[in-house]
C-alpha cells in the first residue's frame, strides 16, 4: 500500500487500500463519526486495512488520542455504506469518515476517554476549517443509516463537541409525561412529525403513518439529540427538541 502525506498534521499515516474516487464532487462537505465496534482497537484497525473487508475510514482515533490516517481526504473511503442525509445518498462521496476506537454496544458501550474526545475535537475542527464544513454537517453513522447502525452511540458527548463549534445541538427538553406517538399511530400529527424529521435531514417518508422505519428514525434522533431515553417513541421531549433544533438552524430561520 502506497504511503501519502497526512492531511491532518498530527496524524500518523497507516494506509488502507479500501478507497476510490469521490463521485460527483471533489470537496467533502460532511464528517461522519463512527465507533469501531470491535473488542480490540488493533483488530479494528487491521480490519479497516484488509482488502477483503471492503471497509475503511479516513481516520481512526485511538483511545489514547493518537490519530491514524488510513485514506487521503481527497479519496472516497468506504465507511458509511447505504446511507442518506438531506437528499443525498452517496454519503461516502460527501464525507470524511472518522472511526473512534470503542468496543460499542456489543461490549457494553464504555465511556469515551477525555483525551480521545479532545483528539476528535481537534481533528474535526481542522477538517472543518480546511474544507469549510458547516457544524451541523458533522453527524453520527446512526443519523445517516438509522436502524442499520447505532454508532457512535448514546454515550457520545455531542454537547461537548458542540461547545467546541462542532455539530449541532440544543439542550434536550426534559422528559415528562403527556401525549406521545408511537409505531402504529397515524394522522396529521404523525405527518407533521415526519415532515420535521425530513426537514432536518432524515430519510423519513411523509405518509401520516408511524411505521417501523419511522420508529428507527426517531430512535436515531434520540440517540444523538435526546440520549437519556432511546425508545423510538415520539414523546413531547423528542418533538420539542427536534423543533428547537430546526428553529436554531439558519436555513430554517
Amino acid at each position: 500500500m502506497n504511503r501519502f502525506p497526512p492531511d491532518y498534521h498530527k496524524a500518523h499515516v497507516l494506509p488502507s487500500p479500501n478507497h476510490g474516487e469521490r463521485v460527483g464532487l471533489i470537496a467533502p462537505d460532511m464528517i461522519i463519526l463512527h465507533y469501531t465496534g470491535m473488542e480490540s482497537e488493533d483488530g479494528a484497525i487491521d480490519w479497516l486495512r484488509r482488502p477483503e473487508s471492503e471497509v475503511s475510514s479516513h481516520y481512526v482515533v485511538r483511545e489514547n488520542g493518537e490519530v491514524l490516517q488510513l485514506v487521503p481526504e481527497s479519496r472516497r473511503a468506504w465507511h458509511a455504506g447505504k446511507s442518506f442525509w438531506a437528499g443525498k445518498t452517496d454519503i461516502n462521496s460527501h464525507s470524511i469518515g472518522i472511526e473512534i476506537a470503542n468496543p460499542g454496544h456489543t461490549f457494553g458501550l464504555p465511556d469515551f476517554p477525555d483525551r480521545q474526545i479532545d483528539a476528535v475535537i481537534d481533528l474535526c475542527r481542522d477538517c472543518m476549517r480546511r474544507w469549510q464544513i458547516r457544524p451541523e454537517r458533522v453527524l453520527g453513522h446512526s443519523d445517516v443509516a438509522p436502524v442499520r447502525k447505532v454508532d457512535p452511540g448514546e454515550k457520545f458527548p455531542w454537547a461537548r463537541l458542540h461547545a467546541a463549534g462542532i455539530g449541532h445541538w440544543v439542550e434536550p427538553s426534559p422528559i415528562s409525561s403527556g401525549r406521545f406517538f408511537q409505531q402504529g399511530d397515524s394522522g396529521p400529527p404523525v405527518e407533521a412529525l415526519q415532515t420535521m424529521l425530513s426537514l432536518y435531514g432524515y430519510r423519513t417518508e411523509i405518509t401520516g403513518i408511524f411505521s417501523e422505519s419511522m420508529k428507527g428514525d426517531v430512535e436515531a434522533f434520540q440517540r444523538h439529540f435526546r440520549p437519556d431515553r432511546v425508545d423510538g417513541i415520539a414523546d413531547a421531549s423528542t418533538i420539542e427538541t427536534l423543533h428547537r433544533l430546526l428553529t436554531a438552524l439558519e436555513r430554517f430561520a
